[in-house]
């Protein structure tokens, strides 16, 4: 950006000139009238402004002043312009930022203003054809005015904005890591921010940390994307903390009155699941309840753990939604998938290839509490062909499915086969 604006006069022929003055002069006499206007119609056009006091409307109107007269006097070749005559504007901007109101209504506002002193423009000329070329002189040194008082205006207002952006950012880092320490803010400034997110030292919460798939790049510049997405992924519009930290994005949701660990759970899924179509994909694990603030700490580190079970092209792993049978399947080592006999891998491998009738069987078996016959309405088959699978899995295995250890066996091997995503579904 220049450091100063020169307008200068261009090079007219004097009778041009003249009729020129004229115009400014004419507008300049009436400045005050033409002030107003462009108040009144901010104030009918804008929606932010139309509920204000008197009080801000004399400022709006001192800002309107100060701009013509600067304005004329530039069009008049009287003086040029540089940033710091322009204080008063990126201090009003400021004044707007900090109250709340939206960027685009200020900007709104300085259309509006330029509208106005242009209509007053042409109505001091007249219609005569020597007025109506001199006021065409005036367009291309107004519109440059305006552009470069506006784009002062509006770098103050976004500075002002990553100002206030930045503080909340630090304080939610501040408070997140007060959290992760195992306590709960008591008084002060956190203690508000952790109020506003329904953060307390005996609130229900869980913890949830997502990184992106696409790699460290991908993070660093989605994490900040996807966040805010984040933070409103609590119930019923409740605030979510969430913090960018060392290239994970972690949210802190409260369980509110009502509301189940599954509830969140599937919040975050459809969360994950949306971010993914627009191209953001996440790897997401999520807690189990924390009963306060003293237990996040291990709820975090329960997250943590729980991304080693995202498939790698991303999605989300809950604990709450695992039971501890399937927990310890998916923490299994080499060693326990080792432990497995050949006879019943070779069988599921086979199975698998050929749709995997006798894994569900085992299943549905297990499920219907070794009840044959519910098991075959279950599987809709008759029960004698359910009985011939059982067998036809003893002979091949050894393992009778009807006998408990055998069964557990059978169900922990499908259980590690799972985990190592090499089931019907994967993870």
């Amino acid at each position: 950006m220049p450091r100063a604006l020169v307008l200068g006069t261009p090079h007219l022929s004097e009778p041009l000139r003249n009729e020129r003055l004229r115009i400014l002069c004419a507008v300049r006499e009436r400045v005050a009238e033409v002030a107003e206007t462009a108040v009144a119609v901010m104030r009918a056009e804008i929606p932010s402004y139309a509920v204000q006091d008197q009080r801000f409307f004399e400022d709006v109107r001192h800002q309107v002043l100060s701009h013509y007269r600067i304005t004329l006097a530039l069009l008049a070749g009287e003086r040029s312009i540089a940033p710091e005559d322009l204080v008063f504007s990126r201090t009003a901007a400021m004044r707007r930022a900090r109250a709340g109101f939206p960027l685009e209504d200020w900007i709104s506002a300085f259309r509006v203003g330029r509208q106005v002193f242009w209509d007053a423009v042409l109505e001091c000329a007249g219609t005569s054809p020597a007025a109506q070329e001199a006021a065409l002189t005036l367009v291309d040194p107004l519109m440059r005015y305006m552009e470069y008082a506006s784009t002062h205006a509006a770098q103050a207002y976004v500075e002002f904005q990553q100002h206030v952006v930045a503080d909340a950012d630090r304080e939610r880092r501040d408070l997140l890591e007060q959290l992760l320490a195992g306590s709960s803010p008591s008084r002060g400034p956190l203690m508000a921010a952790a109020q506003a997110y329904g953060i307390g030292p005996h609130a229900s919460m869980m913890a949830v940390v997502a990184v992106c798939v696409a790699g460290a790049d991908a993070a660093a510049e989605s994490g900040y994307a996807t966040s805010a997405a984040l933070s409103a992924a609590g119930i019923r519009a409740a605030r979510t903390l969430v913090v960018v930290r060392h290239g994970e994005i972690v949210a802190v949701p409260v369980l509110r009155t009502g509301m189940e660990p599954e509830d969140l759970c599937a919040r975050f899924e459809a969360l994950q699941q949306r971010l993914a179509k627009d191209g953001t994909v996440l790897a997401m694990g999520i807690s189990t309840v924390a009963g306060g603030a003293s237990e996040l700490p291990r709820a975090y580190q329960e997250a943590r753990a729980a991304l080693d079970f995202v498939p790698s092209g991303g999605g989300v792993a809950a604990l709450p939604r695992l039971s501890p049978f399937e927990y310890l399947a998916l923490r299994a080592d080499d060693i326990a998938r080792q432990l497995v006999d050949p006879r019943v891998s070779a069988l599921l491998d086979e199975d698998r290839k050929r749709g995997g009738i006798l894994a569900a069987t085992i299943r549905t078996f297990a499920q219907a509490d070794l009840n044959l016959r519910l098991a075959a309405d279950r599987l809709r088959v008759h029960h004698n062909t359910a009985h011939y699978r059982l067998r036809r899995i003893e002979e091949r295995t050894g393992r009778n499915p009807r006998r408990i250890a055998d069964l557990l066996e059978l169900l922990v091997a499908l259980a590690i086969r799972d985990a190592a995503g090499e089931g019907e579904g994967g993870q």
